[in-house]
């Protein structure tokens, strides 16, 4: 697959992510489905970080330090999600 195929792969599902993002927005009526918008938040960092920083080919330090970030900053905000419940 080409480099612009990939790109246009990762916009493609990004949009659908965000898409997602919003009509899981519309009916947050419980902290099940904010966790639910936390999950899909770290799957399009995730794809940002593979897809369009290309980081899928960078040293493994980096790639796990740029991943782990997204599931640091959705696990800690959860918590405050589930506390403030």
């Amino acid at each position: 697959m080409s480099a612009s195929h990939v790109l246009i792969a990762c916009w493609i599902t990004l949009a659908v992510l965000s898409t997602g993002t919003v009509a899981l927005g519309q009916v947050a009526t419980s902290g099940l489905v904010s966790i639910a918008i936390l999950a899909v938040a770290v799957a399009k960092a995730w794809l940002i970080a593979d897809g369009f920083m290309e980081l899928r080919h960078a040293p493994r330090l980096w790639r796990r330090l740029v991943l782990s970030w997204a599931v640091v900053l959705a696990v800690v905000i959860g918590i405050v999600i589930s506390s403030a419940l």
